[in-house]
């Protein structure tokens, strides 16, 4: 299901389409939607995608993080600074160190890391903030229709700056844009309220959950509960329809792994069944007696001739002894029959006509 959504971000969105957006969610009880970010990201970087860049508005890392992360993983950065670049959101949010080091109080020290980086001052501006994440990728893929992804490492740093309708806004205008791929960010969902989380959720076209283990719940404190979990995806497709899906996950010192939910887990797919109140299948004695019941306009001749009565005779015309005419007669007794008694003689001929009755039904 991980390997479904990064494939779903590197094909990016088609001709005319809104950009596929990630949102990851996560809690205090399972704080593991960066592990969950990086392994995105690294999928990304190391993997053929319609992106032919990556551009990462870091919030809650600096630079020198997605430097030293993608070196230990094998990327080799001195060629990736053709397609990667790090929007510097977190050396100096608010422009407070430049303020200073310009009235000459404090002498800021800057990274030297050997990633692109571009530093940004003014979080709170989400209009500034779109131009310059957009100026980033069209220097990095030119000004073509050729792609780029947006990697946000955090959607909560941003509410925290900005209100909510405007970091909806800068997702909107993200989304919108041409020249964008696929978007992913995380949000630590305890932490707004639940309008917040609505509203990012419903700008998202795959919502993430990241939740403790439901077997080690009881116990916040175990061991267990800290290094796995289950991993839940809600994803919108183009018809409309919403898919969710779940798997485990374990978070391990080189990284987190996935795994499907296994046929043993009894307690997880119980909580996977539907609740209802009667039984959804047939014991073999209804299947039995679901088997004999005779339809009433099936055919049950046997070779026999069958006689149906058409509505065109009265009784007196089709029996002289006045008896009812049997439209379905069999002999045998189980399978029972249907009797048709005619209203009245004085009818006209045609008022209970069958309007089916050419059909070999």
């Amino acid at each position: 299901m991980a390997e479904s959504i990064c494939r779903s971000l590197r094909d990016g969105a088609l001709e005319g389409e809104l950009a596929p957006t990630l949102t990851i969610k996560d809690s205090l009880a399972s704080p593991f939607s960066f592990n969950v970010f990086s392994h995105i990201l690294l999928q990304l970087s190391s993997q053929k995608s319609q992106s032919h860049g990556i551009v990462i508005v870091a919030l809650s890392r600096s630079p020198s993080f997605y430097a030293d992360f993608l070196k230990n993983k094998g990327v080799e950065l001195s060629s990736s600074n053709k397609w990667i670049h790090i929007l510097d959101c977190y050396t100096d949010p608010l422009g407070w160190k430049d303020k200073a080091r310009k009235s000459g109080n404090v002498n800021v020290v800057s990274d030297q890391i050997s990633l692109a980086t571009s530093s940004y001052k003014s979080v709170k501006d989400m209009d500034k903030l779109f131009l310059a994440i957009t100026d980033l990728g069209r220097g990095l893929v030119g000004e073509n229709k050729v792609r780029f992804c947006v990697a946000i490492d955090s959607l909560s740093k941003l509410l925290r700056h900005a209100s909510l309708q405007s970091v909806a806004g800068l997702l909107s205008n993200l989304r919108s844009h041409d020249q964008i791929s696929s978007i992913f960010g995380l949000l630590h969902s305890d932490l707004h309220e639940e309008r917040a989380t609505a509203a990012l959720e419903y700008m998202s076209s795959m919502v993430a959950s990241v939740e403790p283990d439901h077997h080690s719940s009881e116990n916040c404190l175990s061991e267990k509960n800290f290094t796995q979990g289950k991993f839940s995806v809600r994803s919108k497709r183009r018809n409309g329809r919403v898919r969710e899906t779940s798997e485990k996950f374990k978070v391990e010192a080189e990284g987190i792994s996935f795994a499907s939910i296994s046929a043993e887990d009894g307690t997880t797919v119980a909580g996977l069944l539907p609740k209802v109140q009667f039984n959804l299948q047939l014991s073999e004695k209804e299947q039995i007696d679901r088997a004999k019941v005779v339809l009433p306009f099936e055919h049950q001749g046997n070779g026999k001739p069958i006689q149906i009565y058409d509505g065109r005779r009265s009784l007196e015309e089709s029996s002289g002894e006045g008896a009812p005419i049997s439209r379905c007669k069999n002999e045998d007794s189980a399978l029972g029959e249907i009797i048709y008694f005619r209203d009245s003689d004085d009818e006209m001929p045609d008022s209970d006509e069958d309007p089916d009755d050419d059909l070999d039904i």
